[in-house]
C-alpha cells in the first residue's frame, strides 16, 4: 500500500510523534496505522508522544567549542523538573547533541532531530530523545541552537546549567573574555552598542517614557529634556558597553574595553526557560492530572 502524506499525517495527530518515525511505522505495517499505533504503542515511540503536551520549561544550557578556539555552539536541551535536569541519562544526551551540533552545519533544530546522536551510529537525536521521554518519564525537547565563528577570540561562561554565554573579543588579555561573559550573564544587555538596539524596542521606550513624563505637568522644553534624560539611561541599561562592569561597577564597559584596547563583536546569551510561559498547578490538581494519565495509558 502507498504511504500518502494524509495517511502520515493522520498518524502524527493521533500519536504525536516526528513525521519520518510515523512514516517508518506505516512503511513496516503496509500502511495499517492501527497496527502502526500499536507497535508504535510497544516500542514507547506512542507514549512519549502522549507527554510532548507538557511544559518542558526546566533543562540545561551546554557549550561545546572547537579545539582551535575557533567555533563554539551553545544548545538549550530542556525538561520539566530540575530533577530530571541533574539526572546523568539526561546529561549525557544533551552533551552529545551539543556535539553533534558542533560538528555538522544543520540550519535548524529540524533538521538536527534527524542526525544521528552520535557518528556511526543509525539511531537519530529524536528517536533518542523519544527513547529517554519514555526512560525517564518527562517531555524533553532540543529548543534552540546557536553557532558563533570567531572574528576575534571565542570565550564562554556557564553559570551552572541555566545560563550560558558565547561572547567574540577582538584584543585584550585572554581574561577579558571570560571577564567579559560573565559580566553578561549577570547584566543580561540586550546588545553590544546603541547601534544594535531594536528600532521597535526603542519606539516602544520612548512612547512609555513620553507618557510618564507628560504626566509631571512641566513644560514641554523641561518634558523634552526629562525624556531625553532617561532614554539616555535606558540605552546605558541595555546595551553591553553602557553597562558598569561588574567586577568594578565604577568602570562602564566601555571604559574597559578601551583601557584594555579590546572590541567586542558579537555575544549570545541563552538562559533556561526563558519566554516559555509555563503552566502552574496546585498540587491536588497536579496528582489527579497524573492519576488520570496513568489509568489513560
Amino acid at each position: 500500500m502507498a504511504i500518502t502524506a494524509s495517511l502520515v499525517k493522520e498518524l502524527r495527530e493521533r500519536t504525536g510523534a516526528g513525521m519520518m518515525e510515523c512514516k517508518k511505522a506505516l512503511t513496516e505495517t503496509d500502511g495499517d496505522i492501527e497496527a502502526a499505533i500499536e507497535n508504535m504503542r510497544k516500542s514507547g515511540q506512542a507514549k512519549a508522544a502522549k507527554k510532548a503536551g507538557r511544559t518542558a520549561a526546566d533543562g540545561v544550557i551546554v557549550i561545546a567549542q572547537s579545539d582551535d578556539g575557533a567555533n563554539a555552539v551553545m544548545v538549550e536541551v530542556n525538561c520539566e523538573t530540575d530533577f530530571v535536569a541533574k539526572d546523568e541519562n539526561f546529561r549525557s544526551f544533551a552533551d552529545a547533541v551539543a556535539g553533534r551540533v558542533l560538528n555538522s552545519d544543520v540550519a535548524d533544530v529540524e533538521q538536527l532531530m534527524a542526525l544521528p546522536l552520535h557518528e556511526g551510529e543509525d539511531t537519530t537525536i529524536e528517536e533518542a530523545r523519544q527513547a529517554l521521554v519514555s526512560k525517564i518519564g518527562e517531555n524533553m525537547s532540543v529548543r534552540r541552537f546557536v553557532r558563533c565563528q570567531a572574528n576575534g577570540k571565542i570565550s564562554s561562561y556557564s553559570h551552572g546549567v541555566r545560563i550560558g554565554v558565547l561572547v567574540d573579543v577582538t584584543g585584550g588579555e585572554p581574561d577579558l573574555g571570560r571577564d567579559l561573559a560573565m559580566h553578561i550573564a549577570a547584566s543580561n544587555p540586550v546588545c553590544v552598542n546603541e547601534d544594535q538596539v531594536p528600532a521597535d524596542l526603542l519606539a516602544k521606550e520612548r512612547e512609555i517614557t513620553e507618557a510618564q513624563a507628560k504626566e509631571s505637568g512641566k513644560p514641554d522644553n523641561i518634558i523634552e529634556k526629562m525624556i531625553e534624560g532617561r532614554m539616555r539611561k535606558y540605552l546605558g541599561e541595555i546595551t553591553l558597553v553602557g553597562q558598569p562592569f561588574v567586577k568594578d561597577p565604577d568602570t562602564k564597559v566601555a571604559k574597559l574595553l578601551e583601557t584594555h584596547g579590546a572590541t567586542v563583536n558579537a555575544f549570545t546569551r541563552f538562559e533556561v526557560g526563558e519566554g516559555i510561559e509555563k503552566k502552574v498547578e496546585d498540587f491536588r490538581e497536579e496528582v489527579m492530572a497524573q492519576a488520570a494519565a496513568a489509568r489513560a495509558d
